[in-house]
């Protein structure tokens, strides 16, 4: 291993043990969750608009995307933004946390995607009891996050 791909690797693990790195990320989440969902909704209202045009010249067949408008937004959103460069959502970049795995490599579109489908099971099934298991795991981490090995670090660049 070359010292330029060490310096990658340093990079990319964080030091996970610190108290530092979750100190307040448990309420920097909840502030990041509320500003992404409006930014979803904020991004269904043209969403909106085009599926009404699709429904038009489909004979009504594309109003039935209405039903599942909101997924159709919020996948590309989280896959695009928290499997991105950045690690993070915008709303999680505004609070000054980003995701990170456990094992070191970055966290893909995919994953995040995971991620945020595994959030909204729990959410379903569990609201509000989804924030209780943070407050006993060591690294507040929730359960979805626990499933997939990542976790919730403060971003020393924000």
């Amino acid at each position: 291993m070359s010292l330029a791909e060490a310096d990658v690797i340093v990079d990319r693990n964080p030091d996970l043990d610190s108290w530092k790195s979750f100190s307040g990320v448990r309420s920097r989440r909840v502030f990041a969750f509320l500003i992404d969902y409006a930014l979803i909704l904020a991004l269904c209202v043209p969403a909106a608009v085009l599926v009404f045009f699709i429904g038009v010249f489909s004979l009504g067949l594309g109003w039935m995307l209405y039903s599942i408008l909101f997924f159709l937004v919020a996948v590309p959103y989280i896959g695009l933004t928290l499997g991105g460069l950045n690690q993070a959502t915008p709303g999680m970049r505004l609070n000054g946390i980003k995701m990170v795995r456990l094992d070191g490599a970055p966290v893909d579109s995919m994953l995040a995607i995971a991620h945020g489908a595994l959030f909204w099971i729990a959410n379903a099934v569990l609201t509000p009891l989804i924030l209780i298991v943070s407050l006993f795991s060591g690294r507040k981490r929730l359960l979805h996050d626990m499933l997939l090995g990542v976790v919730v670090i403060r971003d020393e660049a924000a």
